[in-house]
C-alpha cells in the first residue's frame, strides 16, 4: 500500500457568522493559508459534537461566545495547499459581542464584510464555504 493510500484526510470546520448582512472574517498568521483572509474555523476534535467544535473554535479566535446555529451549509472534500481535507461550513446568527483578536499568534484584524465584496485573498477553503452557501450547494466536491 502506498503511503498516499494509508494517509486519512482532515477533518475541518468554518464557520460563517452573519450580523446585520455581513460576515465576519479575519487574517490568518499561521499554519497553511498565512496571509489569507478567512472564517473563523479549524481542526475537527475527537468527541465533540459539530456545535461543540465550532462554536470552541469560534470563541478560541474571536472571543465571541453568543451564537445562533442556523444549518450546515455545506462539506466539500478538497485538496488544497497540500492537503486533504474534509471542510463542514455552518451558518450562524451573531448574538451579542464584538470580536476581537484572540489567538494573536493565529489571526488577526476581525471585520464585518459583506459576503459580495470578500477581501482577498481570501482562504481557499472559507472561500468555498461562502459560495456554497450563497449558491444553495451543500456538497462540492474540489478536487485540485
Amino acid at each position: 500500500m502506498s503511503e498516499e493510500a494509508k494517509q486519512r484526510p482532515l477533518v475541518a470546520v468554518g464557520v460563517i457568522i452573519v450580523k446585520d448582512g455581513k460576515i465576519l472574517i479575519g487574517e490568518r498568521l499561521a499554519s497553511h493559508g498565512a496571509g489569507t483572509f478567512s472564517i473563523p474555523g479549524g481542526h475537527f476534535e475527537f468527541g465533540k459534537t459539530f456545535e461543540e467544535v465550532a462554536r470552541m473554535e469560534v470563541q478560541e479566535e474571536t472571543g465571541l461566545t453568543d451564537i445562533e446555529f442556523k444549518k450546515i451549509v455545506s462539506i466539500n472534500n478538497e485538496r488544497v495547499y497540500g492537503k486533504h481535507y474534509i471542510n463542514i461550513g455552518f451558518l450562524t446568527q451573531w448574538k451579542s459581542g464584538e470580536p476581537y483578536t484572540a489567538e494573536p499568534e493565529k489571526s488577526r484584524n476581525w471585520k464585518w464584510y459583506d459576503p459580495q465584496e470578500l477581501p482577498s485573498p481570501m482562504f481557499a477553503p472559507s472561500k468555498g464555504i461562502i459560495d456554497a452557501w450563497l449558491s444553495g450547494i451543500l456538497v462540492n466536491e474540489i478536487v485540485a
